[in-house]
């Protein structure tokens, strides 16, 4: 059985969600725990949260987020509030907003690429200013790199919605398709599956935050390409 998270993760249902209030369960060096989070921790290709943390008689920034055995941890620069203390956190949005337009053209991105060559992907990255995701593929000429971007473009502009629902695992597993990493990275011990949603497009397992339609992404220019190995092919993009 999956154990209860010891921080409730308000990222995984509202992207949206640029600040909050919370409570410091633990306060231990630059390091606090929050009973709830709107802070998204390191994972998944996807960088860390940064913002700022507020109590009554002062504030930090946060630098780092990162989650082990149900906790957030956030690590701060600047004063420190003590265990117990009500707090407001908020978010970084300009650096928020990147990722999630990025996460969800990667996903259109490796939608199109298993769908019109079977590729699946074996790992990939998202940055604020860029993106790349590396294939199983044997063959990324410069024809079928031009063919993938064009495709990606007009799929973004047809304004798919792209929504979150959750469930149980047995259920999800029965769907293969919703694994599009070469290597299934479910933990064992999770006992509810988090699956994005872009409407008659791609419909994957997946924990990072998402833009709410492929016309926030507006358009991708795929910059550049590496052989990373025999059948291995990486590409990066950026959006426009």
């Amino acid at each position: 059985m999956q154990k209860r998270a010891l921080t409730d993760l308000l990222y995984l249902k509202d992207h949206y969600l640029r600040e909050f209030d919370a409570r410091v369960v633990k306060a231990e060096g630059d390091l606090i725990v929050l009973d709830r989070t709107a802070f998204y921790p390191t994972g998944g290709g996807q960088l860390n949260d940064t913002g700022i943390i507020r109590w009554p008689s002062s504030e930090a920034q946060v630098t780092d987020v990162s989650k082990k055995t149900g906790a957030v941890t956030h690590k701060l620069k600047g004063p420190m509030p003590p265990q117990d203390a009500a707090i407001h956190g908020v978010i970084d949005w300009d650096r928020r907003y990147a990722f999630m337009r990025y996460h969800s053209a990667l996903h259109v991105l490796c939608g199109l690429v298993y769908h019109m060559y079977g590729g699946l992907v074996t790992g990939g990255q998202i940055y604020p200013e860029r993106a790349r995701m590396d294939f199983d593929l044997q063959d990324l000429n410069p024809e079928r790199v031009q063919e993938i971007e064009k495709a990606c473009n007009k799929e973004i502009q047809e304004s798919r919605p792209i929504t979150i629902r959750f469930l149980p695992r047995d259920e999800a597993m029965k769907h293969p398709d919703l694994i599009r990493t070469k290597i299934n990275l479910l933990p064992p011990n999770i006992s509810e599956v988090r699956v994005v949603d872009i409407e008659g497009l791609d419909v994957q397992a997946d924990g990072g935050t998402h833009v709410a339609n492929t016309k926030e992404i507006r358009g991708i220019k795929v910059t550049k390409t590496e052989n990373k190995g025999r059948i291995n092919r990486r590409m990066e993009i950026v959006l426009t």
